[in-house]
Order: structure tokens, then C-alpha cells, then sequence
């Protein structure tokens, strides 16, 4: 919302990022057609890696999205609830200090119905790397009446210690979205089911919230891509407001000691991204060094690389790769970015610039 203030853009939801896979109308859809000027999708979280939907469409498989591209990067700080039902005639969350630890509801085998000390740690996992269960991410009600939760397999990666000390053994159900997991947790009559959902979701439904910030790391982020359909002429400008931003981890190649090293250029290079595509033959011993090789000899530091599997043809195991890296092509002074994107498409099979776009982790 602070970077599409709702008083300068109409805000126009849709199901997914991924509509081959649910027959509905997508992010990308909406965006390439016209109907949205900017379409924004999850890009990779800090805790649970690349969301693999939207890799999927970047691949553009059936050459639906050739006129997207990437215009922005958004960080932001993501804190999941679990929402639902507080049980009825439910007893007082906190026993006395004398309750046995990591006592096992009878009524429901499958359900941690424990609460232990603020400084402990679950018995069977031995100490051994779990965060202490600290009253942060403890159930706020008992939550031994639920039997299954919804939501959407990103989140479902990130709070895997919260689903595994207090609800090990649950039904889990992947959905097309957290909000998706809420409404079908209020539609559930049975009051037995349960969503890793927002405060937003639960207070817009009139849900439960049964316990709050239950991801797994207290810096857990999510980065945004902002899509859009052309490239502004070229100028690669984008007009909404700035935003915070975090720092995440990069992948550093060795820069060609036969570069001048000038400080203003390495300063403009770091300061935007671009992401690229492509594809190698997979029969060719050192096709993919061969392509990496391009940006080490043109100076450019690689950001993170991702791949998905091509489904082009009939060999499997082959793949379509994707790098990220310091550098614009728009704001290219002295044509580096330009020279290493010819380099790539002589080298590899085929390649696709993604976009470019200011680097908010500065």
C-alpha cells in the first residue's frame, strides 16, 4: 500500500500468480492483457527460498508474457497467524507451572496440546538447532480441537518449527493464497479447521487468532516483483513511491581484474538489478560456465541464480536458468550490460532480458 497509494491506484485482486495450474486468471494474465497497469507477485522469500509459481511464469513456457518485464523490487517484513476457532467452553491457556511439559492432548493424538516453559525447548527435538519456544510463538488459546490447516505452501514453509512443536502430525492443505486458507477456514462449520493466515484475513472474516507470529525467523522478508507490460519507451522509469528495503544474501563472482575499477561505475552498477533468462545445451560439458563466464568477464556480479525444469522437447532433466545482476540496461553508460547480454545470446541457447530496475537493497 505505500508503494500503490489506494488514492492513486485502483487495486484489482486475482486469485493467483499461477493460472495454468488453477485454470483461473493469474497476475501475469492481467497485466500482459492490459487490464492492470502493474501486477505484483512474490519473488523469493528469506526463509523458505524462491516462490516456484512465479519462476514457472517467468519461464513462459507457452510464450504468453513476451511483453513483461520487471520494473520494480519490494521488500517486506511478513508475520503469519494461526487463525481460526477458539473451542468452546475451552480451559485457561496458561496451567499452573507445575503441569507436566509437552503433555499430549488424549482427545487428540495427532495435536500437540502443550505449553511449556518460555525458556524450553520440545523434548524430542533434543535441543538440537530449534528456536525456544519463547511466549512470541506460543498459542495464544488451545489448539487441540484442530484437525487440519490451510494455506498456501510458501507459508506453510516458513513456520515449519510452529507446525511441528504444536501441531505435528496435523492435515495440512495447500491453497491458492493465505486469504483463500481464512475463507475456508471460516466456511468450515466444524470449527475444527485452522489457516496460517494474516491479522488482516482474521479480522476482515471475524476469525480467531490463535496464535501470532509464528514464522520461524523474526527477519522473515518476502521480495515483490513489480511487473509491467513494455519498457516505457525505454527509460525503464517507474512512477510509484519508494519504499524500506532489507539486505539479502548475494552470490559474488570475481570481477575481471582487467577492469579500470572506476568507483562512479561500480557505484551505478550496484545500485540497480536486472534479471536474465536462458537455456543451454545440456549435452555440451561446460555450457552453463560458459554462459556465468560472460558476466565475470564483463564485471558484473551475479545476485542469485534459480532454475526450473524447461519441458521443452522430450529429454528431461533439462532446464531454464535464471540470474540476477548488478547492472541496468537502460542506465548503461558505457555499455557493459549491453555488451554482456550479446555475449549471453551468442553463448547459450536461447536468453530473454526479464527487466531492470532500481536495486532497493542498497
Amino acid at each position: 500500500m505505500k508503494v500503490f497509494p489506494a488514492d492513486q491506484f485502483n487495486l484489482m485482486p486475482v486469485t493467483t500468480i499461477k493460472a495454468w495450474l488453477t485454470h483461473t486468471e493469474d497476475i501475469f494474465d492481467t497485466t500482459q492483457s492490459g487490464a492492470a497497469t502493474y501486477g505484483v507477485v512474490p519473488f523469493e522469500n528469506s526463509t523458505n527460498g524462491s516462490v516456484v509459481f512465479t519462476l514457472d511464469n517467468f519461464a513462459d513456457r507457452l510464450n504468453l508474457y513476451g511483453d513483461l518485464n520487471v520494473c520494480r523490487e519490494i521488500y517486506l517484513d511478513v508475520h503469519h497467524y494461526l487463525v481460526g476457532h477458539i473451542a468452546p467452553q475451552s480451559p485457561a491457556p496458561h496451567p499452573p507451572s507445575s503441569a507436566p511439559m509437552n503433555d499430549i492432548s488424549s482427545s487428540t493424538p495427532t495435536s500437540v496440546n502443550a505449553y511449556v516453559q518460555e525458556s524450553g525447548v520440545d523434548e524430542e527435538a533434543g535441543g538440537s538447532g530449534q528456536r525456544g519456544k519463547t511466549k512470541r510463538s506460543r498459542p495464544s488459546h488451545p489448539i487441540s480441537h484442530v484437525r487440519r490447516v490451510y494455506s498456501h505452501p510458501q507459508a506453510f514453509g516458513q513456520c515449519t518449527e510452529f507446525m511441528g512443536s504444536w501441531l505435528r502430525g496435523i492435515e495440512t492443505v495447500d491453497v491458492s493464497s493465505t486469504s483463500r486458507a481464512a475463507e475456508l477456514v471460516l466456511a468450515d462449520s466444524t470449527g475444527e479447521s485452522a489457516a496460517i493466515s494474516s491479522a488482516t484475513a482474521a479480522a476482515q472474516l471475524g476469525l480467531d487468532v490463535l496464535a501470532q507470529n509464528i514464522e520461524d525467523r523474526d527477519d522473515n522478508k518476502t521480495r515483490f516483483f513489480v511487473l509491467r507490460k513494455g519498457v516505457d519507451g525505454g527509460a525503464g522509469a517507474f512512477a510509484p513511491t519508494t519504499s524500506t528495503n532489507a539486505s539479502p544474501t548475494a552470490l559474488n563472482t570475481e570481477r575481471n581484474d582487467g577492469d579500470d575499477g572506476d568507483d562512479g561505475d561500480a557505484e551505478l552498477l550496484s545500485s540497480t538489478k536486472s534479471l536474465l533468462s536462458f537455456t543451454v545445451s545440456h549435452r555440451s560439458p561446460g555450457a552453463l560456465a560458459d554462459v556465468l563466464s560472460c558476466f565475470r568477464r564483463g564485471g558484473l556480479n551475479l545476485t542469485s541464480i534459480n532454475s526450473r525444469p524447461s519441458l521443452a522437447g522430450t529429454a528431461a532433466f533439462e532446464y531454464i536458468f535464471f540470474v540476477e545482476f548488478e547492472g541496468h540496461r537502460f542506465q548503461d553508460p558505457r555499455g557493459r550490460v549491453a555488451h554482456v547480454l550479446e555475449e549471453v545470446a551468442s553463448v547459450a541457447r536461447t536468453s530473454r532480458w526479464l527487466g531492470s530496475w532500481e536495486n532497493m537493497a542498497k
